[in-house]
């Protein structure tokens, strides 16, 4: 691949050309000026990443030798947290204060609602994400399992009839009317700033008319009426000549609910990229979504069209004034944490250029083209989600990065916001400091429970094997970190500013489990929390007008707070044993999801896959579950609980059957057909033997590096 040599640094040609002719045509900014300010910018950072980088491994030695020199003695938590309090491992906490972000949107600070995460690799899913804002409850309730039932594709009147049904009963909750149900509804009007709902002649209003906002169409006979709850919109098509509007009473045709109010577009965990192709690829996705201009050829049911941005939704107010809904999600653009390099640009001492780095400038020079024309962000803000830092420095480092950025491009100082993935013990630990850091710019917490699980194990590698994962929802240490996000966000003043969000449902073929589950994420007071498709985010989006999360939250803030003592509570088994036949089920099923996920990953670049279960149930799979799974059979391997000529036979095992469940994809390369010879298998196994030893248990150097070496031998 050929270079561009800009000063100190070497730039790959196919980046050089991208942000040259692409990028920053329409920004105002020089070219050389870019470059000038990139490079100063990047030989400035670059070593002081590399010196946190280099801390996490020094503070992880001292906590494996703790745990080496305590071994065979009973658990003494407090000598442990004060152990870890010299180590600086917990930071002292100072005094209270609360967040100052300003120019913040009003999706991110006081709408609550669900929050779709999409690889940014990929326009379709990026374009479908982004529209994702209002989707159609009859659709994905009709296509579901949440009503129970034969579905098909073609309509089938009485499913659609248990439609209607079941949201007339939503109906009934989320906008009451005086004096009738939905159900008995016949006509709907527009009278005297108020709609006027018609049964048996009778005329009834919403129990609050100020839950009206607007219509469409002629206020005798409207074809849209938009109502508002909890500060989510819902719209009621009426149609009489539509399939369902037809046998409707009320002639009702659909019901849009506004869904994904935001969305992170991803530039880590479900994406490959692991060179300069990769990521233009990437950033070119991102600039149009900024620029506004992003299509994609699709093909659906035997048809092809072009998709494209949706765009605002237009409504007339009651007293006949014009309205207009943004038509998209708000996106955030979830860069790649401190540890991963990229050969796209070579430092001056031939080293990669630090891959966060390269993606805060790239991001926010993409995002330039919005303060533009508003598409996205109303505020003039860029949103970039930070994962896998670890403490308050490594946050205060991101800080500098956006400070530097924001002057290098010459935009407003905290342009750039900044979201906080709460998903390694040393940043959960600290998280009041950490979010001190970034004060003024903070807009989002989140917590992920496989990639937090994931360091959990790691960062105890020593202390002993691990408890199953299907026990770790239950442990003591998972609770209180839930809670304990969201205490610690409250009392930093997040409430009506900024985010706290909770993780991903990671089944989406089970959205009837979703329904009775998920609700307990507003109910904890997370006023955001991610799921898998558009369909999940319109079925998600009821919780929040069953659970007024604000509300929530001033209940939350009276609560007891969680504590530090049972967050540091260790997953371990202390007296394991377990049966043979169990220990290699656990291996089987962590197997069966490392095999199925790496293979996709490194043979075809696939960064997110729905990988079926040993049960043959399909799971979102990205990064976070591979860290996970990984770390756990390593951890097994470590403490004798399995044997590595075990491991080994079940993975040939697994792979096989991976194989089996791949049999339609024409581009999948069987691993059995030759062990020794598949880059993919080599992979995987890669993760498990040498699990130990990877920086904080993350599986991005092993995966990347096999990546390269699939590509390479593709391009020969």
């Amino acid at each position: 691949m050929s270079t561009i040599n800009k000063k100190s640094l070497k730039i790959s040609s196919i980046l050089y050309e991208f942000i040259n002719k692409e990028v920053i045509p329409g920004t105002g900014i020089n070219v050389d000026d870019f470059w000038n300010n990139f490079e100063k910018v990047v030989n400035e950072l670059s070593p002081v990443n590399k010196t946190l980088i280099e801390k996490r491994d020094k503070i992880q030695k001292q906590i494996d030798e703790w745990h080496k020199k305590n071994k065979g003695k009973d658990f003494n938590k407090k000598e442990y947290t004060n152990f870890l309090k010299s180590e600086s491992y917990i930071s002292e906490e100072k005094e209270d204060f609360k967040i100052e972000t300003s120019n913040v949107d009003q999706e991110i600070a006081s709408i609550a609602g669900p929050q779709l995460v999409v690889p940014v690799d990929n326009a379709r899913y990026a374009l479908n994400a982004a529209n994702a804002r209002w989707g159609s409850l009859y659709d994905a309730l009709y296509g579901t399992d949440v009503i129970a039932g034969k579905r098909s594709k073609e309509f089938d009147e009485e499913r659609a009839k248990k439609v209607i049904s079941y949201v007339r009963n939503f109906l009934d909750e989320a906008a009451p009317i005086s004096d009738a149900s939905w159900t008995e509804i016949t006509e709907i009007k527009i009278k005297d700033e108020n709609i006027v709902f018609l049964s048996d002649k009778k005329e009834s209003y919403l129990k609050d008319k100020k839950q009206f906002i607007g219509f469409n169409g002629e206020k005798n006979k409207p074809n849209s009426i938009l109502i508002k709850n909890n500060n989510l919109h819902i719209d009621i098509l009426i149609d009489p000549n539509h399939k369902t509007g037809k046998f409707d009473k009320a002639s009702i045709s659909n019901i849009i609910l506004e869904s994904a109010l935001s969305t992170i577009v991803d530039n880590e965990d479900s994406v490959a990229a692991v060179d300069a192709e990769d990521k233009v690829k990437c950033y070119r996705n991102w600039l149009g979504l900024m620029k506004g201009d992003l299509t994609a050829n699709v093909e659906k049911n035997g048809k092809r069209f072009i998709r494209k941005l949706n765009p605002d939704r237009n409504y007339i107010s009651s007293e006949g004034k014009k309205i207009s809904l943004h038509g998209r999600a708000l996106l955030l653009n979830r860069n790649v944490g401190h540890l991963m390099t990229n050969p796209a640009i070579i430092l001056k001492d031939g080293s990669e250029i630090p891959e966060g780095i390269m993606d805060a400038f790239v991001s926010t020079l993409c995002a330039l083209h919005d303060f533009k024309n508003k598409n996205n962000s109303r505020t003039g803000s860029v949103y970039i989600v930070k994962p896998k830092m670890h403490g308050p420095e490594e946050v205060a480092f991101t800080n500098t990065l956006f400070e530097k950025v924001e002057e290098a491009l010459g935009i407003k100082k905290y342009s750039i916001k900044v979201g906080i993935m709460d998903e390694e013990r040393r940043t959960t630990v600290n998280l009041k400091e950490c979010i001190r850091q970034v004060k003024n710019r903070i807009v989002f917490i989140n917590t992920g429970f496989l990639d937090r699980t994931g360091d959990e194990m790691h960062t105890s590698f020593e202390s002993g094997p691990m408890i199953f994962k299907g026990e770790m929802k239950k442990s003591i240490w998972l609770g209180s970190y839930e809670n304990w996000n969201v205490d610690i966000g409250l009392s930093c003043g997040f409430s009506g500013k900024a985010q706290i969000g909770k993780g991903m449902w990671a089944m989406p073929d089970q959205m009837a489990n979703m329904m009775e589950q998920k609700i307990g994420h507003p109910k904890s007071g997370a006023n955001c929390a991610w799921v898998p498709s558009p369909t999940a985010a319109t079925l998600h989006s009821m919780h929040y007008h069953k659970i007024d999360v604000f509300k929530e939250q001033d209940k939350i803030k009276s609560r007891s707070k969680a504590k530090l003592e049972d967050i540091l509570e260790i997953p371990k088994a202390d007296r394991p044993n377990w049966s043979i036949d169990d220990i290699n089920r656990e291996l089987e099923n962590n197997a069966q999801g490392i095999l199925g996920y790496v293979v996709r990953w490194v043979d075809q670049g696939v960064g997110c896959s729905k990988v079926p279960d040993v049960n043959n149930v399909g799971l979102m799979e990205d990064r976070a579950t591979l860290r996970i799974s990984s770390q756990h059979i390593a951890n097994w391997l470590h403490h004798g609980i399995c044997k590595k000529e075990q491991v080994m036979d079940i993975m040939k095992k697994m792979a096989k059957i991976v194989d089996e469940q791949n049999k339609n994809d024409s581009n999948y390369q069987k691993m059995s057909d030759n062990f020794e010879k598949s880059v993919a298998f080599s992979a995987a196994c890669d993760l498990v033997f040498k699990g130990k030893y990877q920086p904080s248990g993350y599986t991005e150097p092993l995966l990347h590096k096999k990546r390269l070496e699939k590509k390479a031998s593709i391009s020969r």
